[in-house]
Parts: structure tokens; C-alpha cells; sequence
């Protein structure tokens, strides 16, 4: 069962980083490695962790991102 679920978790990695691509990849890294982290010590999950982790730092750089260009467009416009 361990190595069924370590194989899903490697292959949600893989289709995650191919979906995040290079140049949006500073989320994604530092939120694996908190994730990897904080899976590790929360029973040995580090692999679950930094996917988690890189899926969450992702949306969040890309949160961030909408809100400054919402903020150059702001202010293009006064």
C-alpha cells in the first residue's frame, strides 16, 4: 500500500511541476519545501507535504500577481 501511494503521490508531483512550468516555479519551490517540511514532521508525509505545499504556493504567487498588475492597471488609468 506504501509504495502504491508514494508512486500517486511522485506522479501528482510530476503533472504539477509540468503544469507549473519554469517561469512560475518561485511559489511552487518555496511552498514545497515548506510543505516537504511540515509533512516530514507530521508523520513522515514529506513527499504529500511539498505537493500540497507546491500547489498552495502556486495559487498564492498567482493571487499575488493578479493583485499588482490589477494595481499597474489602476493606476494607468488615473
Amino acid at each position: 500500500m506504501k509504495s502504491g501511494f508514494i508512486k500517486a503521490a511522485l506522479a501528482a508531483a510530476v503533472l504539477t511541476s509540468a503544469a507549473v512550468g519554469t517561469a512560475n516555479a518561485a511559489g511552487c519551490m518555496k511552498g514545497a519545501v515548506v510543505g516537504g517540511v511540515a509533512g516530514h514532521y507530521a508523520g513522515h508525509h514529506a513527499v504529500v507535504g511539498a505537493v500540497g505545499g507546491c500547489l498552495v504556493g502556486r495559487h498564492i504567487a498567482k493571487k499575488q500577481a493578479e493583485e499588482r498588475a490589477a494595481q499597474r492597471q489602476q493606476v494607468r488609468a488615473e
